[in-house]
């Protein structure tokens, strides 16, 4: 995390209640496929009156615009429909923007450079599924376990757990991360599913079970792909993620999740820790945009109410 793209090592108990978000996510399915594009039209924020334009830094007045890096392979989250940005990232942008009267300008990139690209300037904010986790607030890597940046803030506003999906009808009674003791999953490179199965790697082995080959590709897409072909046995990815891809793919015939999901987390917009007005700006623009109803608007549109949050939060995650 995808996501949750990359969160902290070890496994969790699942989280039952947010199964409930499938059903919720099934009956959208015809409203999955619109969203916005890359750029919206720029609002005159300095005349809109609600005064979060002046709480931007003074570069990004002047710009008006915010630059997003963002991997544009993780349907519904963030994808590429008829050269267009959609989803729910840029739907949310949109709305944020119109709070802050500047545009989100989405630049696609892979996802384990994102944070490389905010430290370089080259972006003013990550948007991509995210996960808020203390070793990247911390600039820590997990598998080193060392800190190899400054780190970065997160504004945090979304919950979402990792699922496991398999082929339709090919479950192989897979339904918990212990019965992919000795087959093959396939995942994001990078992300919180990749943790994941590295760490239960350690558990099979450790219980004799067998190990579990893992094949990690550049983004979700191609995963699916890889798992569609038969090519492994499970793929695990967000839930929201999973869930789009078994509602779309193949008209809904190609896959299904098995078991709970794992590791709810929050998404988190990253920035720069230097940069304390822009998270300051935005989290009062999430805030707005909860408020005012916008936010559920988003949600609802994609069917993933079940992962609100009632309030938008710096540095939440653990």
């Amino acid at each position: 995390m995808t996501a949750s793209r990359s969160r902290r090592p070890g496994m969790a108990t699942p989280r039952t209640p947010r199964t409930v978000a499938v059903a919720a996510f099934a009956v959208t399915g015809a409203l999955l496929l619109s969203g916005c594009g890359d750029q919206r039209d720029k609002v005159d924020g300095s005349a809109s009156g609600k005064g979060l334009f002046n709480k931007l830094p003074k570069s990004v007045q002047s710009a008006g615009k915010i630059k997003v890096g963002s991997d544009i392979a993780f349907p519904p989250v963030e994808f590429k429909k008829s050269g267009r940005t959609v989803g729910i990232d840029p739907d949310l942008a949109d709305a944020l923007g119109k709070e802050l009267g500047v545009r989100f300008v989405f630049a696609n990139g892979t996802f384990d450079t994102l944070l490389t690209g905010l430290r370089s300037k080259r972006y003013d904010i990550a948007m991509s599924a995210m996960t808020d986790t203390k070793e990247r607030q911390e600039g820590i890597d997990p598998e080193k376990g060392k800190k190899v940046s400054e780190g970065v803030d997160f504004v945090d506003y979304f919950q979402a757990g990792v699922s496991i999906y398999t082929r339709k009808g090919k479950t192989q009674s897979i339904e918990t991360w212990d019965d992919l003791c000795g087959k093959k999953i396939v995942v994001q490179r990078g992300t919180v599913s990749h943790d994941l199965a590295k760490d239960q790697v350690k558990a099979c082995e450790e219980k004799g079970r067998g190990k579990i080959a893992i094949e990690a590709f550049d983004n979700d897409v191609q995963a699916q792909t890889r798992l569609r072909a038969g090519g492994a046995d499970a793929a695990a990815s967000d839930f929201p993620v999973a869930a789009y891809a078994v509602k779309t793919s193949g008209g809904g015939d190609d896959f299904e999740i098995v078991g709970e999901q794992v590791e709810a987390a929050p998404y988190g917009v990253a920035i720069s820790k230097d940069n304390a007005q822009l998270r300051d700006a935005l989290k009062a623009a999430f805030d707005e945009i909860i408020k005012n109803g916008a936010y559920e608007k988003v949600l609802k549109k994609w069917g993933v109410e079940a992962g609100a949050v009632t309030e938008a939060k710096i540095n939440g995650g653990s």
